[in-house]
């Protein structure tokens, strides 16, 4: 463990990742391209994305329990082949059906790397250093969104869309023959306890790792901290700043890097926080969500058109959301055994995309429904205003679930171990007492 070999198994995981990313994100860089291509309204464009992540998050469990029968290596292959499929039928449709199969392709493909890459992380690395680790591998995925939203919208915009989007596909093929060249599921010799060895008995192991207090801890903390930033990136940010904001396509473009970038500066002290403080994890994932709730509000209320240093805010608080979610997994590594984190980080996964597709769905169908109501343009700022208010409801009742999970994985640390994890506010002021002893 911890060896060169592991390192190059990394690097080519994180960037098959990396190309996921991107391939997720270029359908919200091409909103408005599809608005135009396919003659769509809002809801019918919001199933290019909705469908894709329905699939992703549809398929997540499946896929955790295929990585702990046959292994990551495997899917990852699969998944990598399945977006070239989809962003090659994407490239060459020219009705709305025809794309939203392509983007089914590759949310199928994209939900086979993340959980993947997870497990690989955790079989060919030990000690502190897998959290770090996990960090930077959304930090480091997370890059995608700048492939997209950059050469990617460049190459949209001077060569039309046929080229772009293959363009795209041909990036798979490399992440294809890295991961095949280089990925194998566990160092030789490594034992992770025994591999199911029927269907039955992986879902009665999948079952024993949802029903563990701190795996749900995960999917809550994931649930709440992904979504917006997802949603923002995939979908609606482009055309909230170019048409509701008057922002140019490539200024539009350019502010979404900011996401990342405030995702690489978050995500590696994350991961120093969550390895050093172990026990105050989800106090951190509250206080991410406290923050993103509080730029919103002001955002949303904000009389005018909001100013551009608080556009930047938000998306630097909800870029810091990508990084928070991956201390859901972490959850999951500590409430599980090696040879059963496939089937319960494939389930964490399914929270923040879960709510991500909800409130997408819901933020067009609002969009909708204002401008028939009102006769006004589709995308305007007051029908931004009140269709990204939905956030408030879809991530307030994942808070309520989280503080639930909380409250039962302490319990079970209790008794099971005789730790008691008190408030923060407790743990806080005692360490103020004993500093001044």
């Amino acid at each position: 463990m911890n060896s060169v070999r592991s390192w190059l198994i990394f690097a080519a995981g994180v960037f098959g990742y990396l190309v996921a990313v991107m391939q997720r994100t270029t359908v919200g860089v091409a909103g408005v391209s599809a608005t135009e291509r396919f003659h769509s309204n809002a809801s019918l464009l919001s199933t290019l994305a909705v469908l894709q992540l329905v699939v992703y998050a549809g398929m997540q469990i499946p896929v955790g329990v295929l990585i702990d029968r046959i292994g990551p290596r495997a899917l990852m292959l699969i998944g990598t082949a399945l977006m070239v499929a989809g962003q090659v039928t994407v490239a060459f449709s020219h009705v709305i059906g025809v794309a939203v199969a392509g983007r089914v392709l590759i949310g199928a493909g994209d939900a086979m790397i993340f959980t993947c890459l997870i497990r690989l992380v955790n079989s060919w690395f030990s000690g502190r250093q897998v959290p770090q680790l996990s960090q930077w591998v959304g930090n480091i995925g997370q890059l995608g969104q700048v492939l997209s939203a950059v050469p990617f919208a460049l190459l949209l915009h001077e060569d039309g869309w046929t080229v772009a989007f293959l363009s795209a596909a041909g990036v798979s093929v490399v992440a294809f023959v890295a991961i095949l060249l280089t990925v194998r599921n566990k160092p030789h010799g490594a034992q992770e306890g025994p591999r199911p060895a029927t269907w039955g008995q992986s879902l009665r192991q999948l079952g024993v790792s949802i029903a563990r207090p701190g795996t749900q801890l995960g999917f809550w903390s994931h649930f709440v901290t992904q979504s917006s930033g997802t949603v923002f990136a995939l979908m609606w940010g482009f055309p909230f700043m170019v048409f509701a904001l008057g922002y140019s396509p490539a200024a539009a473009s350019w502010m979404l890097t900011i996401i990342v970038s405030a995702a690489l500066v978050v995500g590696p002290l994350l991961g120093i926080l969550t390895a050093r403080f172990p026990f105050r994890r989800s106090n951190l994932v509250l206080g991410i969500v406290a923050a993103m709730a509080a730029v919103w509000m002001l955002m949303l209320l904000w009389p005018g058109t909001p100013p551009v240093w608080l556009v930047v805010v938000l998306l630097a608080v909800i870029g810091a959301g990508g990084p928070g979610s991956m201390i859901g997994f972490d959850f999951a590594r500590t409430s599980n055994p090696l040879h059963s984190l496939g089937s319960a980080n494939g389930f964490v996964n399914v929270g923040g995309f879960a709510a991500s597709f909800v409130m997408i769905y819901l933020i067009g169908v609002l969009l909708d429904l204002q401008s028939r109501l009102e006769h006004t343009a589709l995308y305007t700022l007051a029908g931004f205003r009140v269709a990204f208010a939905v956030q408030f409801v879809v991530v307030g009742v994942g808070v309520l679930f989280l503080v639930g999970a909380r409250r039962r994985t302490r319990k079970r640390l209790l008794d099971d171990e005789g730790i008691e994890v008190g408030p923060l506010w407790v743990a806080l002021n005692a360490r103020w007492n004993r500093g001044r002893h």
